[in-house]
């Protein structure tokens, strides 16, 4: 062991640990070399070429000061000139010798001597091995005229006088200007100069060129007329002008050969320049400029990003934009990499948009075009997708690179971000709001098949408009139509508000009940002051405080209402018919103009429940109905909740099994999916197997080894099916099957749901059609591109037309791209009131509304809509920023702790007692704490304008005639006949003859009987064609070995019409098969503490996974 610890060395000085706290006194003798990297930087060629030409700011300042060098030597020249004598002299000697004082000879050396010596400087540090490439430049040559004779005069004193065509020195400056206008760019890091550098060559090389004539001219004619130099300006003006007065004129050959030189030039060098400047102008406009920064900082502006600006884009984000009051001094730019489409162009000369439109060709990935736009002082930014891209993931992977630009770039710039799949919605979580618009447009479909028409409901309540659409039609279902549809959703503080202040301290359904009494307001929301969470409809144990955020439904907001009393003998005059009159228009007359709007406050007190005006069934009436109403609480007490029976059929299904479950085998639990199709959805509780089904029993149409069913009616299913028609199961799907399985749902309510992937006769079979509920038809991804764009729903229509014409009972619902072709659906080429409401569009149009669309029957009825409507949204969040939330909470994307959720119930036989909108306000805020925001109406259609009754008057008026004739002239019936089909050539002859002897069984002066024969003509013929559409469906059937019995081909809704009222007025009378929308607390929210333990643990639960409301 000693050998072994003597073999050690000992360690080098420099880590023993005396030599660490002394310092290491050997690093001294190291073999170590210091290198010094860019010496070829430290010669004094490189520095001083570093300092005249590479550094940007020493470089710009060595050119101001030649510039400045130059101009100080043109004016020297024109001092000489006007303290030169041009009388002295005779012959050429004047313009040879001039008259220089000495201190001016001595400037002008002085400046001669600078001027050369930095141009023999610069010319040696530019120089690169070709000595006649530096000497034969311009620039050095006029140098060299201009400078060396004046030093020649100082060692030639007799030289002193002699002519030096200084004035060429204006060239040299503008040469320097050029040069420091390129240092000013680069050292602001300015890059979009083109078109200011081409203006200022414009603008110098004219100068110079007149102030060079002037000069020569002077001088030239010291020999001939003696001008001063104001008269050589008046000509060289005159001249260039090509006015030419003769005035004044040459007098000698020089001058005279200056001039031709002169305008020669003129005329080839400044139509080049005028070319270059036009060739830019034009490419800036294509390119749009820039957004001045002084204006950035002095007025307000949003910026508008797209991939590629459409008309009708554009138009719906400008109308919806400048809709609010308070955006009408914003600027709106917009940020596009391609070039401005034609009618885009013409769109934006119009005066109204030219002022406060700006359109910028560039793209967001580059900080150059992100400063254009003056992204940084912007007070918001939208970001669209584009959704006619084939491939639509790429297309959002776009849209997340913008907002990851934008970004970086302004990082307090706030984000308005609209993606397309839900899966990529994760990776713009950052942004301030967010529309996915696969989870609105499933969603909007799912809520279509259980409340009807909720993608109606929604879309015009995102819609800015003041309820004057439909307002001049004879019709009253659109008068009143059009009249709701201006409701909208606006906030407010309760200690503020005069419609909610009173309520302060109460419950939440007694604030709702009463203010729409009283103001025809709708109260549907609240949030705290230190919860960022919105509570539709918290329900009745909620009490209301003065920092609570109302949210309510109304025709405008309160801030631009005006109140008035309405007189007391006028409400007694009014109660009489209060309960008894026609569905009329509002009341409380409600008057738009410049968006205020005067509201007749009513009566707050309650009415009698046996009021003279109120028939209510007796005690002993069907169903033992009560008859009263009991009165809305100030403050809910246990009993009256309890009474109210919040979960009963929650509680049902919790408890007992149905019938129908057991005998289908089907348990069912609630809870939350186990998997979540994408990150950043919403978890939702729903109803949930307790075991997963395998892959295999999912094909309805092929059997496995745990069932042998091939079709749907093999399934035996107790509820009628829900079909979806899509291209691909996408992730999107997840947002259309949980809110038909949410929690709240009874359980016996919950309709299978069948995916279709393709549509063919025999595949609609088996899936069940026959016998469904609703058919879902979304729009094809593979189709939404096309060479036209409005092309790009053709295959979609012409889709459900088909099944339109086939399955007539069958209801509907689709997505289109374009809210135009809307006009398509169910489409019917004869029929006169699908022209009529037609033509009410395009006046809606023409009166600029942005809800044109909105009579079309099949949108009015929730059967079609467009997703692009929903564009709106996005736009409305700017001034709203909860429509987002609240547009989501209504359609079940989010659920919220204590938040209620959008549903509907059916007004039957035994609930006409109540009669009219604001009893059955009261009746629902008294018993279930739900909150009433809207009327779905279905009336029959009038068919006083249908085609048929325009055919039958035509067939009537040939009847008459006919008859006529046959009594003037029975001889020649066969020439009359002739002739009228000459006179209708449309009327053939066979159906004349046939409707002859139909009219020849009845009296002639019958034209009640006559118009019931035509009606039974056309339903004839109007069988025959369904019964041949029949007839194939009934074969396919039977050659599937299926049974025809479900299958009714009469059965149809084309003699209907149904629209939505939002927020009636509180007398509006309730009719058969209304569908009232619903707000419903959370039945979560309300479970009593004596309830079971089952309903214990549930709550448990519940409590502990809520989660916070996402912001996506």
């Amino acid at each position: 062991m000693v050998d072994l610890e003597s073999e050690v060395p000992p360690l080098p000085p420099r880590y023993r640990f005396r030599d660490l706290l002394l310092g290491d006194q050997g690093w001294q003798n190291d073999d170590r070399v210091q290198v010094e990297f860019y010496m070829n930087e430290n010669t004094f060629k490189e520095r001083l070429k570093l300092f005249f030409i590479k550094n940007q700011r020493s470089s710009l300042r060595i050119r101001l000061f030649n510039f400045s060098l130059k101009l100080l030597s043109c004016f020297l020249y024109i001092i000489r000139v006007l303290l030169d004598d041009p009388t002295q002299g005779h012959g050429w000697s004047p313009i040879i010798w001039v008259n220089r004082s000495l201190p001016l000879w001595g400037l002008q050396v002085s400046v001669a001597l600078i001027s050369l010596f930095e141009t023999m400087l610069l010319g040696y540090l530019s120089y690169k091995g070709n000595i006649w490439e530096q000497v034969l430049r311009i620039p050095f040559l006029l140098e060299i005229i201009n400078a060396v004779p004046f030093i020649i005069t100082i060692f030639w004193p007799a030289l002193r006088n002699l002519f030096i065509p200084v004035f060429l020195n204006c060239w040299l400056a503008k040469h320097a200007l050029e040069n420091m206008i390129n240092d000013l760019h680069r050292a602001i890091q300015r890059t979009q100069s083109a078109m200011f550098n081409q203006v200022l060559i414009l603008i110098s090389t004219l100068l110079c060129l007149i102030f060079t004539c002037i000069c020569g001219i002077q001088h030239l004619e010291r020999a001939g007329n003696k001008l001063t130099l104001f008269d050589s300006l008046y000509f060289c003006i005159v001249t260039f002008s090509t006015v030419g007065f003769g005035d004044v004129t040459p007098k000698i050959w020089p001058s005279k050969l200056l001039v031709v030189i002169m305008i020669c030039v003129a005329l080839v060098v400044l139509p080049i320049q005028f070319e270059q400047l036009a060739y830019l102008w034009m490419e800036r406009q294509k390119s749009g400029g820039n957004y001045s920064r002084h204006r950035a900082q002095t007025e307000k502006h949003v910026v508008l990003c797209v991939s590629s600006l459409k008309i009708d884009l554009l138009m719906d984000f400008l109308n919806e934009f400048y809709a609010h009051p308070r955006l009408q001094d914003y600027y709106v730019v917009i940020l596009c990499p391609t070039e401005m489409d034609v009618q885009v162009r013409r769109v934006l000369q119009i005066p109204m948009w030219s002022q406060r439109v700006i359109y910028l060709q560039g793209s967001v990935l580059k900080d150059q075009d992100l400063l254009r736009a003056k992204m940084d002082d912007a007070e918001a930014c939208f970001i669209l997708s584009s959704r006619c891209e084939v491939d639509r993931t790429a297309a959002d992977h776009q849209t997340i690179l913008r907002a990851w630009a934008v970004k970086d770039f302004a990082p307090k710039c706030p984000l308005y971000v609209q993606i397309l799949k839900p899966e990529n919605k994760f990776h713009i979580k950052f942004a301030d709001h967010v529309v996915c618009e696969e989870e609105f447009k499933y969603a909007m479909l799912a809520l279509n098949c259980i409340c009807p028409a909720t993608s109606t409901l929604i879309t015009l309540l995102v819609h800015t408009s003041r309820g004057q659409e439909g307002q001049q039609s004879p019709e009253q279902w659109q008068k009143m139509y059009g009249r709701c549809s201006g409701n909208e959703v606006y906030h407010i503080n309760l200690e503020d508000s005069t419609f909610f202040a009173e309520y302060e301290g109460k419950s939440f359904t007694y604030a709702s009940f009463h203010a729409h009494k009283k103001f025809g307001v709708c109260l549907i929301g609240v949030r705290r002051e230190d919860n960022k969470n919105i509570l539709l409809n918290p329900g009745p144990r909620y009490i209301m405080s003065a920092t609570d955020i109302c949210f309510y439904i109304n025709i405008t907001k309160e801030e631009n209402s005006a109140f008035k009393k309405q007189e007391q003998h006028r409400k007694n005059n009014e109660s009489k018919s209060y309960y008894h009159g026609p569905s009329r228009l509002p009341l409380h007359s409600v008057i738009a103009s410049m968006g205020t709007v005067a509201i007749d406050l009513q009566d707050t007190g309650c009415r009698s429940s046996s009021g003279p005006t109120l028939t209510l069934p007796s005690e002993g009436s069907k169903n033992g109905r009560r008859s009263s109403i009991a009165p809305v609480l100030e403050v809910a007490d246990s009993s009256s909740l309890q009474a109210c029976d919040l979960l009963s059929d929650q509680s049902e299904d919790e408890t007992t099994p149905s019938d129908d479950d057991i005998s289908t085998g089907l348990e069912y639990a609630k809870g939350y999916p186990p998997y979540s199709p994408y990150i950043g959805s919403s978890p939702t509780f729903c109803h949930l197997l307790h075991e997963k089904v395998p892959f295999c029993c999912l094909r309805l149409d092929k059997g496995c080894q745990h069932n042998y069913y091939e079709d749907a009616k093999a399934y035996g299913f107790k509820n009628k099916l829900i079909i979806v028609a899509a291209e691909t199961a996408g992730n999107g799907l997840y947002n259309f099957i949980v809110p038909l399985r949410a929690y709240y749902r009874p359980k016996k309510e919950l309709n299978p749901i069948v995916l279709l992937l393709d549509n063919p006769l025999d595949d609609l079979l088996r899936c069940g059609v026959t016998f469904a509920a609703n058919m879902v038809v979304v729009d094809k991804e593979s189709t939404m591109s096309a060479e036209e764009d409005y092309m790009a729903d053709a295959k979609t229509i012409v889709n459900v037309q088909t099944l339109f014409r086939l399955f007539s009972s069958l209801s509907i619902i689709t997505e289109l791209t374009h809210p135009a072709n809307m006009r398509f659906m169910q489409f019917r080429a004869k029929d006169c009131y699908s022209l009529a409401l037609s033509k009410l569009e395009k006046k809606e149009r023409e009166k600029g509304s942005n809800l044109a669309f909105m009579f079309r029957l099949p949108f009015a009825a929730g059967r079609v809509f467009s997703i692009s409507m929903l564009d709106t949204l996005l736009y409305q969040s700017f001034v709203k920023d909860y429509m987002i939330s609240i547009t989501r909470l209504l359609l079940g994307l989010d659920t919220t702790p204590g938040s209620g959720f959008l549903c509907s119930m059916k007004i039957t036989e035994d609930d006409l007692w109540i009669r009219t909108y604001a009893r059955l306000y009261q009746k629902l805020c008294s018993s279930t704490g739900d909150i009433p925001i809207g009327i779905y109406r279905t009336e029959s259609q009038k068919l006083t304008t249908s085609e048929s009754q325009i055919s039958i008057s035509v067939e009537e008026w040939e009847d008459t005639k006919d008859t006529k004739e046959q009594i003037n002239n029975r001889n020649n019936h066969r020439n009359s006949t002739s002739s009228d089909q000459s006179d209708h050539p449309l009327l053939r002859r066979k159906s004349m003859q046939w409707a002859r002897r139909l009219s020849r069984k009845v009296p002639k002066h019958s034209g009640k009987t006559a118009e019931k024969i035509s009606q039974q003509r056309m339903s004839l013929y109007k069988r025959s064609e369904r019964q041949e559409l029949a007839e194939l469906v009934k074969n396919r059937m039977k050659h599937l070995g299926l049974s025809t019995a479900g299958y009714d081909e009469m059965n149809d809704h084309q003699n209907t019409l149904s629209y939505i009222l939002i927020n009636p007025s509180p007398d509006t009378r309730l009719e058969l098969n209304d569908v009232v929308y619903l707000i419903r607390p959370d039945p979560l929210a309300y479970i009593p503490n004596t309830a079971s333990s089952r309903k214990n643990s549930f709550c448990n639960t519940i409590g502990q996974d809520a989660r916070e409301e996402t912001q996506l």
